[in-house]
């Protein structure tokens, strides 16, 4: 390819807007087969890509530290258009059985107001923050998962409550969506556990659950997202470069 080519292709190229999905296990997991993160890419292909930057374990006191090393302004922020920011399990976790994992509640708190203020900062405005709580934990299944690894019960619903809460106080004290899945996984005293895989992770239900709910948010915000490139049916064989070389703010 002749030099005048190749840097013809690179003002070309496209740079589709991004969807991205922050948070501990149940966002890494988010991208196995029925899972949640799959569910949003599926419906968003050739409009949006979606980063699934989920790592399991993490609390928010390690999340904030990490956050400027995987969205800044050099790794193209503006084109997002939505960041999940989904903590909350771990944080939740028993200081006197798990004190690696638990955060207090109030720095919990503090931790997502300041990865709120950080994306500001990175033109990510808190219109286009989704802070998600943590699902209610059913006890009994978590703890069968604690005892198999030699483990004590090492949470609590109730005090995953709390940390929903103050999730969802957050949410509206800094101006951004939330979705409480505490609260909706649990409305009018239904059974909760078809939602969980082990007591603590999304199951396939689950899974399903958290995608229409997150759903109801992103198909507004991603409404007027031109499909990428024409489809195949609508590209002149015999001259396709001039269905395929246009501006691709047009495509």
């Amino acid at each position: 390819m002749a030099l005048s080519e190749a840097s013809a292709c690179r003002r070309m190229l496209l740079r589709p807007p991004r969807v991205i999905l922050f948070g501990d296990s149940i966002t890494e997991f988010s991208f196995e087969e029925n899972g949640w993160g799959a569910s949003l890419a599926h419906r968003l292909a050739r409009k949006c890509d979606v980063l699934n930057r989920g790592l399991s374990g993490y609390n928010t006191r390690w999340a904030k530290m990490v956050l400027p090393r995987l969205i800044s302004k050099d790794s193209d922020a503006k084109n997002t258009i939505a960041v999940t920011v989904f903590f909350g399990a771990n944080d939740g976790a028993l200081k006197d059985v798990n004190p690696k994992q638990h955060v207090p509640l109030d720095e919990y708190a503090d931790n997502l107001k300041s990865m709120i203020q950080y994306l500001k900062s990175v033109d990510i405005a808190e219109d286009k923050v989704i802070l998600v709580t943590p699902p209610p934990l059913d006890e009994a299944a978590w703890e069968k998962e604690c005892i198999a690894k030699g483990e004590k019960l090492n949470r609590l619903n109730s005090t995953t409550g709390e940390y929903a809460k103050a999730c969802v106080k957050v949410a509206s004290d800094c101006g951004t969506s939330v979705i409480d899945l505490w609260t909706l996984m649990q409305k009018n005293n239904q059974d909760f556990s078809c939602y969980l895989s082990d007591g603590l992770h999304l199951s396939g239900e689950g899974n399903n659950f958290l995608a229409n709910q997150l759903w109801s948010f992103l198909e507004q915000k991603t409404s007027t997202v031109h499909v990428l490139l024409p489809y195949w049916r609508d590209v002149d064989h015999l001259h396709p470069e001039v269905s395929l070389q246009g501006n691709p703010h047009d495509l």
